[in-house]
């Protein structure tokens, strides 16, 4: 495929995390430059900071060519182009969000990707370090070049510099660096387990998210709730299901499909009299297949006027031979299995489906949410194990914290999904409208 544009991204931080910003460029076929763009992010990893380029990049190349243009996406990361290509999988929680965001652009695209050598990146590196300097001395501070195409006669350059707050957002676009500024480069300041060559560059792809293992942990991500975010989230509800006849005896409920009893349509309508009240304003319904939880979800949608789509991987856990008896029941009955169940997340009843396959069918169902739903707040109505799982993630907690939790019927809980990275609960457990 020959490409109409070639777009380069880079982007790193002075400490990982630290002062953190990107640089893209976007060329023609013959090599000239038509767009840059750079912008410092505040406080974000050198993984945020990459994304956030090729991000950047491949808007520009929408604003100039629009949808449909065959593009060669080119970066020195080799854990951002793998994973763009799906070759490899997306580990870090905190970088999934931006890679559905790149996602979404590139569907509008037809792209290729490529990796390259830090050296045949320089342009874009140059635009990165510009952008970590800006926010090393405390600035938010983007600007636009537009360099003369065929399609256009002039240069138009628009730059911007204040001070910032940690994990504000800027805009994409950045001014082109002169040949004199700074060479000190992401390796000056990357801690000493994270070699900037060729080498380490292979090393971070291998690691599965590219030497995350301090920014997977909450202190060192970005955003964390303590501040203004850095861009409009996406808001999830995640509602639970109400009352059916095996929950009044509580007793394994997964695949099976009893209806709500009538104490669990009036949860429902309690759910839907809340939920179509300020401050909720949803703009979408998303449902577990199973009967209780359409229902508990058809409330809802009768109330705020929308229609319920249904996804498959928000159904409850498949709890096997243990379907429809008491903990006590499986106690007596299925002893060692039960324990063997409770220490390890990996292991499933009898016939049925472990937490660990679980999981990735749910994050695979909330993947598609976030792509389909970004910025907008949705209502997932689900299950116990689901809902679960969804905060587990959130939390970047421990598989053991899942037997940490407790869910009652028809309860709240919200999780905001932010596109630079964090995910922020913001609300657990809450059945303020069943009193």
């Amino acid at each position: 495929m020959t490409a109409d544009y070639i777009c380069e991204a880079d982007g790193g931080s002075r400490g990982n995390p630290g002062p953190a910003g990107y640089g893209a460029v976007v060329r023609d076929p013959s090599g000239d430059v038509l767009a840059e763009a750079a912008a410092s992010i505040g406080i974000a990893t050198n993984n945020v900071a990459e994304y956030r380029g090729l991000i950047a990049a491949l808007q520009a190349v929408l604003d100039l060519g629009g949808e449909g243009r065959a593009v060669e996406a080119r970066m020195d990361s080799k854990l951002v182009i793998e994973q763009m290509a799906g070759r490899w999988k997306i580990k870090n929680e905190g970088l999934r969000p931006l890679a559905l965001e790149a996602q979404g652009l590139a569907r509008r695209l037809r792209v290729t990707w490529k990796w390259i050598p830090r050296e045949r990146n320089s342009h874009a590196d140059r635009l990165a370090n510009e952008a970590m300097d800006a926010a090393a001395r405390g600035e938010n501070w983007q600007s636009t070049t537009l360099a003369a195409s065929s399609d256009r006669t002039t240069t138009a350059t628009i730059s911007h510099s204040t001070s910032f707050s940690t994990s504000e957002q800027a805009p994409p676009f950045a001014p082109r660096v002169p040949d004199s500024a700074p060479s000190g480069s992401r390796a000056d300041q990357a801690p000493p387990d994270r070699p900037e060559s060729g080498a380490g560059r292979t090393a971070e792809a291998e690691s599965g998210d590219g030497w995350v293992g301090d920014a997977s942990r909450p202190s060192a991500r970005g955003g964390l709730g303590w501040g203004r975010a850095s861009r409009v989230a996406t808001s999830v509800l995640l509602l639970r299901h109400g009352q059916t006849p095996l929950s009044i005896e509580k007793r394994f409920s997964g695949v099976g499909d009893p209806e709500l009893t009538p104490t669990g349509m009036a949860q429902a309508e309690a759910a839907a009299g809340r939920l179509a009240r300020e401050p909720y304003r949803i703009d979408a319904i998303v449902s577990s297949p199973l009967t209780r939880a359409r229902q508990t979800a058809e409330a809802v949608g009768a109330r705020v006027g929308l229609p319920v789509r249904v996804d498959k991987g928000l159904r409850e856990a498949d709890f096997g031979a243990w379907e429809g008896h008491t903990f006590a029941e499986i106690q007596e009955r299925w002893p060692g299995e039960l324990a063997a169940w409770l220490a390890d997340p990996s292991v499933p009843p009898p016939g049925g489906e472990s937490f660990t396959d679980a999981g990735r069918r749910v994050e695979r169902a909330r993947d598609r949410i976030l792509t389909d739903h970004q910025g907008e707040t949705v209502l997932l109505v689900s299950h116990v194990t689901p809902i679960k799982l969804l905060v587990r993630y959130a939390l970047n907690a421990p598989p053991e914290s899942l037997y940490r939790m407790h869910l009652d019927l028809a309860c709240l809980s919200i999780i905001d999904y932010y596109e630079d990275g964090p995910s922020v609960l913001r609300a657990f457990n809450d059945t303020a409208h069943l009193s």
